[in-house]
């Protein structure tokens, strides 16, 4: 019914992958596989929201805290994920990032700390210096099959008096494990323990390929919050929007204070909000197509690489459609690889300490694309390594 393979030009739309690759990467005419959005259409039934909507012609203030948005939301948890959360629960936010950032304010002031697993997505960092926390790291162990949390680790981190929050990403970026309901458990009562308080980021819950399991099914207290988006799953962060699940009364009206006194965001991108009414009630075939398209594609990056390195066994993630790589075990200079990538083969590939110093070694390289892309990317990789070698 969805045909993802389909190639839509991006060129000259201000888009931030291929018109500004060369902020990041000193050239302009890069095949790029860096920020995470996708260079697939969003699906028909937003699409046709959209246009329903802007044929009105009318485009003032609006609102978000409504039934249709709220009921939307909490429908798309229960029927997907089995997670009945209260909407009375639910606020939202201009962004994932906006949210997280104003909870890291209530609940925590300069100086403390905040518990994320390594490596990171880096807005987590420069959010977190930007608003003066200390980022206590709890890198995960690569294994033979996955990424592990350190427990001792992450419990003697947990433990320290600075520490007020845990920040998960959950499915995390750039790793794409998928935590099961033991490693949630055993987070919440850890958290618990040790009065820390938890907000989830799940923005790439739809990209699961295992089981996710939203926070709300492992809590021990009201001391969280869940954040997240529909824009990862449809491909719409253009239109601005994100929601989160804030449980504790006196929490969830300090936010809504922030967001609507402090900051003047109280009325919201109204084509976010149909974008994600829309998608919520009628996307969820298109998400399924997508998503079994988006695991293709990571198979193919996996048969590619081991084929051609073997040493690498690579595995296909567990959630995202991005592709974590570890080319240690080739022993070769990430520099010359980027050098060579850029200037030689005009490909833009995320290298992986931009995640932190758990990434060095690592690329993260983005499949959210037609699979004759994925095609020329991995080529590329494949030739640049080879030349090194």
């Amino acid at each position: 019914m969805f045909d993802f393979s389909q190639t839509v030009d991006r060129h000259g739309t201000f888009c931030t992958q291929w018109d500004y690759v060369q902020d990041r990467f000193g050239h302009a005419d890069l095949l790029p596989f860096t920020i995470s959005d996708m260079d697939f259409a969003t699906a028909p039934c937003v699409l046709s929201a959209l246009k329903q909507r802007l044929e009105h012609g009318v485009l003032g203030y609006s609102r978000w805290n409504h039934d249709e948005f709220k009921t939307a939301v909490t429908q798309w948890f229960a029927k997907r994920y089995a997670a009945h959360l209260p909407a009375e629960s639910l606020v939202y936010g201009p962004s994932v990032i906006y949210l997280v950032s104003q909870l890291v304010q209530l609940w925590s002031k300069p100086g403390d700390g905040v518990l994320v697993h390594t490596p990171a997505y880096d807005a987590f960092g420069n959010m977190l210096s930007a608003n003066y926390r200390q980022m206590l790291t709890s890198p995960l162990i690569k294994t033979d099959s996955s990424y592990e949390i350190d427990w001792p680790q992450f419990e003697a981190q947990a433990a320290l008096p600075q520490c007020k929050i845990l920040l998960l990403c959950s499915p995390h970026n750039p790793t794409g494990r998928v935590w099961t309901q033991t490693e949630l458990q055993r987070m919440a009562e850890i958290c618990h323990r040790h009065n820390v308080k938890v907000i989830s980021d799940d923005i790439h819950m739809d990209m699961a390929f295992e089981r996710y399991l939203p926070w709300s099914q492992v809590a021990l207290n009201d001391q969280w919050a869940l954040i997240s988006s529909g824009s990862k799953s449809f491909n719409i962060p253009a239109l601005t929007g994100a929601y989160g699940f804030i449980v504790n009364q006196e929490h969830r009206e300090a936010y809504l204070t922030q967001l609507k006194a402090a900051h003047g965001l109280s009325s919201p991108s109204i084509l976010g909000v149909i974008a994600h009414i829309a998608a919520y009630q009628q996307g969820g075939a298109w998400l399924d197509a997508l998503k079994d398209y988006l695991h293709d594609n990571l198979a193919y990056v996996a048969q590619q690489l081991n084929n051609a390195f073997p040493e690498l066994n690579y595995r296909v993630p567990q959630g995202t459609y991005l592709a974590w790589i570890d080319l240690k075990p080739l022993n070769i200079n990430m520099e010359a690889l980027q050098r060579l990538l850029i200037e030689e083969h005009k490909v833009a590939i995320m290298p992986g300490d931009t995640y932190g110093p758990e990434g060095q070694g690592y690329l993260r390289l983005n499949v959210g694309c037609p699979r004759s892309k994925v095609e020329a990317g991995v080529s590329a990789l494949i030739a640049a390594i080879q030349e090194l070698r």
